[in-house]
């Protein structure tokens, strides 16, 4: 499978999927991206000390704090960055897995929960780098792929 037919493929199924569905997905996905350490890869001057704080928080809790808790871990983070640009690509991951959640939670667009599809998917690309031409060739992929699937036609 391609990327992009991979990306539509998510895409339609987040579209088709339903409101509990859907919120199980994103608590799943959202926690695992933020469990996978790719936020720990990065350099301690991307972040403040507080950012640092409000992202371990943040993560510590994902499964229980409401969606205020999480704007006000974001708005920490964002306050907090120091990176000029240059901000560790995992982090950058990580923080967008986090966005989209808590996003999701505020609005409930579904197109938040595709993002966080894609950011899920970002994940195991920054661990086994898969090819765009062939994207579930690395078993590691199809697997997220396949985890992504189940989700959402639970």
């Amino acid at each position: 499978m391609r990327y992009h037919e991979c990306e539509a493929a998510i895409r339609a199924l987040v579209d088709a999927a339903d409101t509990d569905d859907l919120h199980a997905f994103g608590q799943a996905t959202v926690t695992r991206v933020l469990a996978s350490g790719l936020a720990d890869e990065a350099d301690e001057a991307d972040l403040d000390e507080d950012a640092w704080a409000a992202l371990t928080a943040a993560r510590e809790n994902i499964a229980t704090a409401d969606v205020t808790e999480l704007r006000g871990h974001l708005d920490r983070i964002d306050e907090g960055i120091l990176a000029d640009g240059d901000m560790d690509p995992g982090l950058v991951v990580a923080l967008s897995a986090l966005e989209h959640w808590t996003s999701y939670l505020e609005e409930h667009r579904r197109g938040e929960l595709y993002e966080l599809a894609i950011r899920s998917l970002e994940e195991v690309d920054h661990r086994v780098s898969a090819a765009l031409d062939d994207f579930l060739a690395e078993p590691e992929m199809a697997a997220e792929y396949a985890r992504i699937t189940r989700s959402l036609t639970a």
